[in-house]
């Protein structure tokens, strides 16, 4: 999935708060562009995103109670470009294009727009811990 914001604010994230976009993180919750909400509970798959610079991946994981990942090691690479308001992630693929903004981050929390208007809001992963 990719990540675009669109907006008229000025952006309140700099080039050094991105850093925090490495590691792994699970969807919260969609806000459709006519302000319908999906909110998510426990996520069998989680992303995982790694930035170095302006170059970065993401793919799909699956969390295990063992405390280890499964993944089909798809990657998906974007490049973070920035623009006059907004960081914006491109993703480009064999013949798909897409962009996302990214509107909000800190160490716990991100959110993207698409460019259909529809928001993703992903808060870092927790490891589910079962006590023996």
């Amino acid at each position: 999935m990719g990540l675009i914001f669109l907006g008229c604010a000025e952006s309140a994230i700099t080039k050094e708060e991105l850093r925090h976009l490495n590691g792994y993180w699970e969807i919260s919750n969609v806000v459709f562009p006519d302000g319908e909400q999906k909110d998510y509970g426990i996520n069998p798959t989680i992303d995982f995103i790694q930035l170095e610079g302006t170059q970065g991946y993401r793919k799909k994981m699956q969390p295990k109670f063992n405390g280890s990942y499964q993944t089909s090691n798809q990657t998906e690479a974007f490049e973070v470009i920035p623009s006059q308001e907004y960081f914006v992630f491109s993703y480009k693929q064999n013949l798909d294009e897409r962009q996302e903004t990214l509107i909000q981050l800190d160490s716990l929390s991100f959110t993207v727009r698409d460019e259909e208007g529809v928001q993703y809001a992903y808060k870092r992963f927790q490891p589910i811990s079962i006590p023996k």
